[in-house]
């Protein structure tokens, strides 16, 4: 059967351990809007213990991640740069503010290989700004901005221009992102629905 299929962009839970989970699906159009709703719905709870689950997000808006990374990094840091290589000053983007949490805040993102393009920005700019933990495995590694060449009437090229780097320098398409805790799900896991990703980051947060 035909039909529309809704994919959600973001799913909250306050779990009974005093930790808010926010599974964070894809960088729309809207997601900024969404995710800073979900930010407000965290801070209601009064708990300082936040999961942002970014595994199996493909990216998307560059704009989105700009906005998301900005309300945990302090105004005027660096979220990513676009390297032209050396012929073409990079394009340095940086958090526009305000900064919604303190110290007080206990983070853990997590990625997997199928965290890629904004979710590696956002989740980059968290490690390497020391705002957050990031669990789980090697993210996909898609950092590269493309701009389309038209070549005759019905041929076109797509040609890469620049590589997006993280805060401090590292290309995001080179390898990808390494967690800071490394946690892989096997196959036992899957079957017996065990989330030990999940179950890591429960017991940062409670340490």
């Amino acid at each position: 059967v035909r039909a529309n299929i809704e994919i959600p962009t973001i799913d909250t839970e306050f779990r009974s351990d005093n930790i808010f989970v926010i599974k964070f699906y894809s960088f729309s159009e809207n997601s900024a809007n969404l995710f800073r709703q979900a930010l407000d719905e965290f801070k209601r709870t009064r708990s300082n213990k936040l999961i942002i689950d970014l595994r199996g997000n493909p990216g998307g808006y560059l704009d989105s991640a700009i906005n998301i990374g900005s309300w945990f990094i302090d105004e005027g840091k660096v979220i990513v740069s676009e390297d032209f290589g050396p012929n073409k000053k990079p394009l340095v983007y940086r958090s526009r503010g305000p900064k919604l949490f303190d110290s007080n805040l206990k983070l853990v993102v997590l990625v997997d290989g199928g965290s890629a393009s904004a979710a590696e920005i956002l989740a980059g700019a968290i490690k390497e700004h020391k705002v957050g933990t990031l669990v789980g495995t090697r993210t996909f590694g898609k950092g590269s901005v493309q701009e389309l060449v038209s070549i005759t009437d019905d041929t076109s090229l797509k040609v890469t221009i620049a590589k997006w780097l993280t805060p401090n320098g590292t290309s995001i398409s080179e390898k990808g992102l390494d967690p800071d805790v490394e946690v892989k799900v096997t196959e036992k896991d899957l079957d017996k629905k065990i989330d030990p990703q999940m179950n890591k980051a429960v017991e940062i947060l409670n340490k």
